[in-house]
């Protein structure tokens, strides 16, 4: 932001790293299997054991020395009584309720199939910067060097730094500004490109620089807090007020307080939640430690994180992947189910089975309870059309004949129409 870069073009069209994304989407697509329609296939049963059904009953009568009249009635009721409405309709009415819902709650979903597998999820694996964190600066810890407080230490710090628009800058500033402390005036200020920025605060000079800046002059000097921050991978800052090393700040990634509350209810769903980064194996631990997550993968290269979702599938994982970016894409592919953070890039969203609209990762817990309850649903309807037919079939076959009990083709037809509204009722008793 500071300075400027020169970029040589090493490989366009097809050689590109987008369109070699592109194509491992598409081989994770071919390569991916497809199911069919539980009832469509139970329907079709359903079909033809109706029809079976219904020239049994024809025969049996006509056997028995029935008449033809008789025999005939007794068939149609069958085929009326039995006729797949409820079954046929046991899923597209959970489907259209089931969607309507998520949609209000800004998940919107675009593979119908995998969304159903989320209810079987066993491990979510996010993606860490834009999803589990926000990708800004915050500060984490500040350190006094000296006999200025943490207080003043910020305050000199987010003086000079609400000169820069530097992205490290813009975090230290951000803290000031939740803590409603009021700032120092500065004067002369004047960035030092790469390394940090001074000016000059109540008559003295004061500097915001990079450890690097700190050797060079000669002003480094050893401390256990400070060692510790930089093994975590956090950047480190440093103050320093007339010439003298003061304090230092340490910033990180900001975690969002979602990603705390949506990590612990995984885990209350007996669901493992892991996390995929490209950054270096001390931020990623930091990060895992922060949340409580049960595993993650560091330094990941753009290419590598398909595979990385690969190995725990190859370990009997049914997987979930979270992510924002053109790199996550072939991960959310080789996922079994893909879901996009809604403010992501369009080749994630265009990868993703879920979209979720608002970049809150509470709303996967959302989407894995709704995909639960909807399978629940179907598991109610067509329990309830099942078990319905298969009471309907003898009865109107006329198997309560000797007790005076026979329905004629209208009585039938009134019975399926009840059946039939009986599962619309229970699909709209959808909730989350």
């Amino acid at each position: 932001m500071e300075g400027s870069i020169k970029v040589r073009i090493e490989k366009t069209g097809k050689e590109t790293y987008l369109m070699q994304v592109v194509e491992l989407v598409k081989q994770a697509q071919e390569t991916r299997s497809r199911t069919q329609d539980l009832a469509n296939r139970a329907a079709f049963w359903l079909t033809l054991i109706v029809i079976t059904a219904g020239s049994a009953t024809l025969g049996t009568w006509l056997y028995l020395g029935k008449p033809f009249v008789f025999a005939l009635e007794r068939m149609v009721t069958v085929m009326v009584i039995t006729c797949p409405h409820a079954l046929g309709l046991a899923v597209p009415l959970v489907v259209s309720v089931s969607t309507s819902i998520s949609a209000r709650k800004g998940i919107l979903i675009r593979n119908r199939e995998a969304f159903e597998r989320a209810k079987d999820v066993q491990v979510v694996v996010f993606d860490k910067t834009g999803t589990l964190t926000e990708g800004k600066f915050e500060v984490t810890d500040i350190i006094p060097l000296d006999e200025l407080s943490e207080e003043e230490i910020l305050k000199y710090a987010a003086a000079l730094e609400s000169y820069s628009e530097h992205p490290i800058a813009q975090g230290i500033v951000e803290k000031v500004k939740e803590k409603k402390i009021e700032l120092y005036d500065v004067k002369d200020f004047k960035a030092i490109p790469g390394k940090g920025a001074q000016g000059v605060i109540n008559g003295r000079e004061v500097l915001i620089v990079s450890p690097q800046f700190l050797k060079e002059k000669g002003l480094w000097k050893e401390d256990e807090r400070v060692n510790n921050v930089l093994e975590q991978g956090k950047t480190v800052v440093f103050l320093v007020i007339g010439g003298k090393l003061v304090g230092a700040l340490a910033l990180a990634d900001k975690i969002r307080p979602e990603s705390r509350e949506a990590v612990k209810k995984l885990h209350g769903m007996g669901i493992k939640a892991y996390m995929l980064t490209g950054d270096n194996a001390k931020v990623a631990k930091w990060v895992a430690e922060e949340l409580g997550l049960d595993g993650y993968f560091a330094e990941v290269l753009p290419h590598q994180k398909s595979k990385k979702i690969k190995e725990l599938q190859e370990k009997g994982f049914i997987v979930a992947m979270v992510g924002d970016g053109i790199n996550d894409a072939p991960a959310l592919i080789q996922a079994d189910v893909g879901i996009a953070i809604g403010a992501g890039t369009d080749v994630a969203i265009e990868s993703a089975d879920i979209i979720l609209v608002k970049n809150d990762p509470r709303d996967v817990i959302t989407a894995i309870h709704l995909a639960r309850a909807t399978y629940g649903k179907m598991v109610q309807n067509l329990a309830w059309a099942t078990g319905y037919n298969t009471f309907a079939i003898p009865l109107a076959a006329g198997t309560l004949y000797k007790y005076g009990i026979l329905l004629s083709p209208a009585i039938g037809a009134l019975l399926m129409s009840l059946s039939t509204v009986i599962v619309a009722i229970n699909a709209k008793f959808l909730k989350v």
